[in-house]
């Protein structure tokens, strides 16, 4: 077995790391639970460190082919870090203001996103699954952390269900695959497509079905994003933050290995299913999303519109390339951190402060908090100079130069009427009385680091060349 170590190595110290970090949890006492903070951070901290020194200008695979080092890879698992570093600093006062286990959140969100950075460099479709039960299990136990809350633990049954059901329809696709051409490696079934005859491309197709469904369900894409709003609703804040950034650009690493590295062959069939899950869930996103009156089922709802996004960014890719839609999944995963940071910060008191009512009047209580989250909302809505407008902007133009004009001028109809909920929010927060008077508090360290991610959303607005030109760069070395 080939194998070369150094290509392992972020994932090798975040393992060794998070079992560090569960051994020292086990044995310290109640009142030194911030030990295992400042550790659960350090672990992210070096293994960043560490995957920063990783040179790899061009696909380098290792372990029997199972590994695969990229730059895309190495790009998604260093945005992945430095998310998952910021929900940890957003969920330290909130996590110990309340019951909630402090030391299994930082645990199990190690060993998740450990499983982030196997999906993202899988190279055969055994890695690939491993990776995504390794990323989804400890979500499940997450979700479900508020025991005594009734909400939270049907949340998380829900969100074992829709995962299992996922894994299920997605593991028959690849069992299919591998009936086929009694291989997992990506490549070898990439030539098998390639020359596959009529016979043998009715059953690819067949297996396309499952694998696209699974995809969908893993997505939240409609029609199989049911109880995605519930599971947003009922999870803690942050554990609702976890779940709507970094998995998001593994997912898109998960979806680039399948689509592209393995069934590019049948890209001519996989665009047109996802052209019907796109404009699904932006229309039942958006639409939904206006009557929704708690803020995090409304930001579930416009997930789900903002998925269609991604969707469409994999539609165009066979022609224009994957760089459109990487740069939308980044860009959207660090403006949810904004977002849900603001709801965090007004829930710091030890009180869910998550509905429309609650943010009401918010410019009178906290100026600097209120143009945090309209920097948030209106770069959600697409609104320039946000960088919301310019990652929409490169969609729309990519579908456009594809010849696909009727789909962007539809994209832009539901984008539209998707801004009706964004801008009610600042309306809120502007024009109308707060409920509360009381001003909004809050760790240093946390207002610091909110401030930093909305002035982030802005800069990216201004100056959105640099990120699109690295997005683009990574496809390119893929290429050569």
């Amino acid at each position: 077995m080939q194998a070369d170590f150094s290509l392992i190595m972020p994932e090798i110290t975040l393992l060794v790391a998070a079992c560090i970090v569960l051994l020292v949890d086990v044995f310290i006492k109640p009142n030194w639970r911030g030990l295992t903070y400042f550790l659960s951070q350090l672990a992210l901290v070096v293994s960043f460190v560490v995957c920063l020194q990783t040179e790899v200008q061009a696909p380098s695979v290792s372990f029997s082919n199972h590994w695969v080092v990229d730059p895309l890879s190495q790009m998604l698992k260093l945005f992945m870090l430095g998310v998952m570093f910021i929900v940890f600093l957003y969920s330290r006062v909130y996590v110990t203001e309340r019951t909630i286990a402090r030391g299994e959140f930082h645990i199990l969100a190690l060993f998740s996103t450990l499983g982030m950075m196997l999906l993202v460099s899988a190279n055969t479709l055994l890695l690939l699954y491993l990776g995504l039960e390794l990323l989804t299990l400890p979500l499940y136990v997450l979700v479900a952390l508020r025991r005594d809350a009734a909400d939270s633990v049907e949340a998380g049954m829900k969100y074992f269900v829709v995962g299992a059901l996922a894994s299920g329809l997605l593991l028959y696709g690849i069992s299919i695959l591998f009936g086929l051409t009694n291989s997992i490696e990506l490549s070898q079934i990439t030539s098998y497509i390639q020359q596959a005859n009529a016979d043998q491309m009715g059953l690819l197709l067949f297996a396309l079905v499952f694998i696209v469904i699974g995809l969908a369900f893993k997505l939240g894409a409609v029609p199989c994003h049911m109880w995605i709003p519930d599971i947003y609703e009922g999870a803690p804040t942050n554990v609702t933050l976890l779940v709507g950034s970094a998995p998001k650009l593994a997912a898109f690493g998960m979806a680039y290995r399948l689509l592209n590295d393995t069934l590019m062959g049948l890209s001519q069939d996989w665009s047109q299913y996802f052209i019907v899950l796109a404009l699904l869930s932006l229309a039942v996103g958006n639409f939904t999303a206006i009557a929704q009156t708690n803020i995090k089922r409304m930001l579930a709802y416009s997930t789900i519109a903002h998925i269609g996004f991604i969707l469409l960014g994999f539609v165009v890719a066979p022609s224009i390339g994957f760089a459109p839609a990487l740069f939308y999944t980044i860009v959207y995963a660090i403006t949810a951190c904004c977002a849900f940071g603001v709801i965090i910060l007004l829930s710091a008191k030890g009180v869910e402060r998550d509905t429309l009512e609650d943010i009401k009047g918010l410019c009178h209580r906290s100026p600097w908090l209120a143009f945090i989250m309209l920097l948030a909302m209106f770069s959600l809505a697409g609104v320039p100079p946000l960088v919301g407008f310019y990652a929409k902007f490169v969609i729309l133009k990519a579908l456009i130069d594809s010849g696909m004009v009727w789909l962007a001028a539809v994209c832009v109809v539901f984008s539209i009427i998707g801004a009706f909920y964004y801008l009610r929010v600042i309306w809120l927060m502007y024009f109308e009385k707060p409920e509360i008077v009381n001003r909004v508090g809050g760790a240093l360290d946390l207002r610091a680091v909110l401030s930093l991610n909305g002035l982030l959303v802005l800069a990216l607005g201004l100056l959105p060349a640099p990120l699109f030109s690295l997005c683009q760069q990574v496809f390119s070395k893929l290429v050569a």
